[in-house]
């Protein structure tokens, strides 16, 4: 059993990142398509409609991102592995967190604007 785990603190932080990040942008979601602030990619910045619809339905993927790293730091105080394991494990979630997101989040905003 691992009490001083990396790989939790790695996650939690993480998670917490995403969860404040995602707060801020679903509260203050920027207003017009810019190059600094909000989810950008092409996609999403193809028109107003999708920018706004892009920059609310990332933060709520985000945060839900952010709460399932921190459900899953969980597993790094019970789990028989090595540190190491423990930290590649986290950084591999940490990458899928991030991966699912933006998977999510283009595929709801092909689905919404199929023709725009």
């Amino acid at each position: 059993m691992n009490t001083e785990s990396g790989a939790l603190y790695l996650l939690v932080i993480s998670g917490g990142i995403f969860i404040i990040a995602a707060m801020i942008q679903y509260i203050f979601p920027p207003a017009k398509i810019n190059f600094l602030y909000g989810y950008r990619t092409n996609a999403s910045m193809k028109s107003e409609r999708r920018w706004t619809f892009a920059q609310l339905y990332a933060a709520i993927a985000m945060i839900q991102s952010g709460v399932g790293m921190i459900l899953l730091s969980g597993l790094a105080l019970i789990s028989p592995f090595s540190e190491k394991v423990n930290i590649i494990v986290a950084c591999t979630a940490l990458a899928a967190a991030i991966g699912i997101m933006l998977y999510r989040t283009e595929k709801a905003i092909k689905t919404r604007f199929p023709m725009d």
